[in-house]
């Protein structure tokens, strides 16, 4: 069992983790203001892989067991493909702040997924739980977009089911092979597709370097280094010190991280409606986890 003092040790290493992650909206949306979504997604895919390599290299890793690739395929569709791609498209048009709500939803998502995979079988509750928070979070679109869903809001919904799949597989897998190595190991599988469609994306559609300023060079250089690689050596630590579920709570927190974040770095207006929503959603996530 874990010591008190490891708990607090992890539940220190949990809330940095969360922080790192809750500026990946406000640095993906500095990011996109310049950049091609398409251009941001792969190119920090293909920075954290080069990363992961490093880091694999140094430790020695030995190759994952034959059984570990498919999870590991899944892992790499949802947090490096499809979260980063389907993100930065939406947050072309949608502000920090409007994503970061939505983005409250993500843990009860990843648990639907659990659900659905049949690695959880959660109480009705919980589903009714589940149901709530998907209305809170289209009310919430619907309010913000006019009483239309845009566009942007669709893909942002998109993203968080692909992050679901990727945090649900990998937060299973972590259990054999471990945290650093299993995000390593998705980001290096990711490289054949990232390398080839960048370079097919940039010969008919080269980048304008003298158009781009330092604020979207920035924003990808923190995606890159921080939200798909260090942050994760941060979480799954704490998880693995702290303990999944006292540690997982601090993931509650990250909405409003975010909202603080698009406010600091992008001078988005901290507004009571994104904050009363965020909280209504954070509110459900918890009810959900409590009645799992």
């Amino acid at each position: 069992p874990s010591t008190s003092h490891e708990e607090t040790r992890g539940m220190l290493l949990g809330l940095a983790g969360v922080a790192m992650f809750s500026l990946t909206m406000p640095f993906t949306r500095m990011a996109v203001m310049d950049l091609d979504p398409l251009f941001a997604a792969l190119a920090r895919a293909l920075g954290a892989a080069a990363l992961a390599a490093g880091w694999l290299v140094w430790r020695r890793a030995p190759l994952p067991p034959r059984g570990a690739w498919l999870p590991l395929g899944l892992v790499m569709l949802g947090v490096v493909i499809g979260f980063p791609l389907l993100s930065s498209m939406a947050l072309r048009a949608l502000p920090a702040a409007h994503g970061a709500v939505l983005a409250g939803l993500l843990p009860l998502m990843t648990m639907i997924y659990a659900a659905l995979r049949g690695d959880e079988r959660p109480s009705p509750a919980f589903w009714l739980m589940a149901v709530l928070g998907a209305a809170i979070v289209v009310a919430f679109a619907l309010f913000q977009g006019g009483g239309v869903l845009a566009p942007a809001d669709l893909l942002m919904f998109a993203a968080l089911a692909a992050g679901a799949m990727g945090y649900a597989e990998g937060g299973k897998l972590a259990r054999t092979l471990g945290g650093p190595e299993t995000i390593c190991w998705a980001l290096l599988l990711a490289v054949p597709f990232a390398a080839s469609t960048l370079a097919w994306h940039l010969a008919r559609h080269p980048i304008d370097v003298a158009a781009v300023g330092p604020a979207a060079w920035a924003g990808l250089a923190y995606v890159t280094a921080i939200s798909m690689f260090v942050g994760f050596f941060f979480w799954y630590r704490g998880l693995a010190l702290g303990g999944i579920a006292r540690v997982g709570q601090v993931q509650l927190l990250q909405p409003f991280m975010s909202l603080l974040g698009a406010a600091v770095l992008l001078g988005e207006r901290l507004a009571l409606s994104n904050c009363l929503f965020a909280l209504a959603v954070i509110g459900v996530v918890c009810a959900g986890r409590r009645l799992q």
